[in-house]
């Protein structure tokens, strides 16, 4: 380990003038990098703390390794966690394919009222609309399931239809609140 003197001249006279070609490199050579002054600083401590372990043949070149090293660690580091600061986390906007909590409440309500809506269906007039509109069985299985014409299923599902719209209708809701 070469004393503290010698360790302190080498460096003003070998590392330090290289100081603005450094930045001037760094900010040509990797222009996204945040904060070029950091990397140049950080190049300077390692290369101080590798001369006082070892001898170093060209401190320039040294330098510029350790710092395009640092640089290239910095990028990798940005692309795989892009951290950006944020002082008010409120004002953040926030993308949520999902229904607001309130809005998920008041469609599981609505979905109990139509519910409710088809249960007050007289029952040849619920299984009907059961298998017409929420098994989504065609009009023609429909009627060959259950032994009816075509046309008693398209009178029913029509008549269910207009009973649960009416259903509806007393509880507030209108069609649009809750399509069936």
């Amino acid at each position: 380990m070469p004393p503290p003197t010698d360790q302190a001249r080498w460096f003003s006279e070998e590392v330090h003038p290289h100081d603005t070609q450094l930045k001037a490199y760094l900010r040509g050579a990797f222009p996204t990098v945040r904060d070029v002054d950091d990397v140049v600083q950080d190049s300077l401590l390692r290369i101080w703390t590798a001369r006082a372990s070892r001898q170093i043949g060209c401190a320039r070149a040294f330098l510029f390794k350790i710092a395009r090293n640092r640089a290239i660690d910095l990028l990798r580091h940005d692309q795989a966690s892009p951290l950006v600061g944020v002082r008010d986390l409120a004002a953040l906007s926030v993308a949520d394919d999902g229904p607001s909590p309130v809005d998920a409440l008041t469609t599981t309500e609505k979905i109990e009222l139509v519910a409710e809506a088809i249960a007050d269906l007289p029952d040849r007039c619920r299984e009907i609309v059961v298998l017409r509109k929420l098994s989504g069985l065609s009009q023609r299985d429909v009627a060959a399931r259950l032994g009816l014409s075509e046309r008693t299923v398209e009178v029913q599902v029509a008549r269910g239809a207009r009973r649960c719209a009416e259903f509806l209708r007393r509880r507030g809701l209108t069609s649009a609140d809750a399509a069936m």
